[in-house]
């Protein structure tokens, strides 16, 4: 396991995977209301270095920190001015003396580059510029739940190839989920980073397209995802990019194009009326707080992983071990 989440594309597969069995275990025993048997994290600070506005990133990862049996401080962009009052590397030394982890969310990804380059503890990507990973797991988490399997299914993504949309690639390309990217001229994800990616994904046997008609996207997809036009540090290109994707919102009448069955999904805030409409968002199909409620699962499996790797892999080693006696049942019984 590596010492940081920064991308999803610098972690293997099996340790991706690892990560969403464990999550779908910390989910079950959550429910189950005996989460509190598991706390890898008694003990430790872990410290949250937010540069941007959060709702379901400083949330979820405050809860988990606590319910893995340790303890949260937040740091706001008014308290630390990361580059600005002090060095990246200075806070980096500092807080690498005082707290177990430092999970951050910023806006340049060189800075979370940076951190984990110079920090002696784990740094998480709560968001940058380029990448989400944190936000990924919980989506590829909710695909296992309401779709039943990654490998061999087809997600479409409509809009902006933002970061969203690339931390997405990078895991679906290591776990063969196949990506159509539906986006206009001029707002594709970078070249260089398609290409990266499908070289992942020719290695898992999924395929990563890039379209400009959303209904080409859509079509026979397994999921439908998208996210606001117009996202934090863009605002002066507002006007520009409502014009840019009138045509790639999600209605009923795209989302109809999907198979029988597909979910929709938006990392959230969503703006209604605009990226995606209030049938589409309020219907049956919707998985929103699914992948709502999954980033609190997928960021306690994260947080063990990396801050207490022994417990962890023996929990997620326990999941492989029922998921397997499970499938080892079912076709049992199919043969009987």
């Amino acid at each position: 396991m590596k010492k940081d989440l920064i991308s999803l594309a610098d972690w293997p597969s099996a340790d991706i995977q690892s990560v969403l069995t464990a999550a779908r275990i910390l989910k079950s025993r959550r429910s189950r209301r005996s989460a509190g048997a598991f706390r890898p994290l008694a003990g430790t600070t872990v410290a949250l270095l937010f540069e941007k506005p959060s709702l379901r990133t400083r949330v979820t990862f405050d809860i988990a920190v606590t319910e893995l049996g340790g303890h949260a401080v937040y740091l706001g962009p008014q308290e630390v001015g990361l580059g600005k009052r002090e060095s990246v590397a200075d806070i980096a030394r500092n807080m690498s003396r005082w707290v177990h982890a430092i999970v951050a969310r910023t806006f340049q990804h060189a800075v979370i580059q940076e951190l984990a380059n110079t920090a002696t503890v784990p740094v998480i990507n709560a968001l940058t510029d380029r990448d989400h990973p944190c936000q990924a797991l919980g989506d590829l988490l909710t695909i296992q739940e309401r779709v039943g399997r990654l490998s061999g299914r087809t997600l479409a993504f409509v809009g902006d190839g933002n970061n969203v949309c690339q931390a997405l690639m990078s895991g679906a390309a290591k776990l063969g989920l196949s990506m159509r990217i539906a986006a206009p001229a001029g707002y594709e994800p970078p070249a260089e980073t398609v290409r990266r990616f499908r070289a992942d994904a020719a290695q898992s046997g999924a395929t990563i397209d890039l379209v400009r008609d959303a209904r080409d996207a859509v079509r026979n997809s397994d999921a439908v995802y998208t996210d606001i036009w117009v996202s934090m540090g863009f605002e002066s290109e507002s006007e520009t990019r409502r014009k840019a994707f009138a045509r790639y919102q999600v209605n009923a009448d795209l989302l109809s194009l999907a198979r029988p069955g597909a979910i929709f999904l938006h990392c959230l805030p969503a703006r209604r009326g605009e990226e995606v409409t209030d049938e589409v968002m309020d219907g049956p199909s919707a998985a929103v707080l699914d992948q709502a409620e999954n980033r609190l699962h997928s960021a306690k499996s994260v947080l063990a992983a990396l801050v207490a790797p022994a417990l962890f892999t023996s929990l997620s080693r326990s999941g492989r071990r029922a998921a397997a006696s499970a499938r080892g049942r079912r076709q049992s019984t199919r043969r009987n």
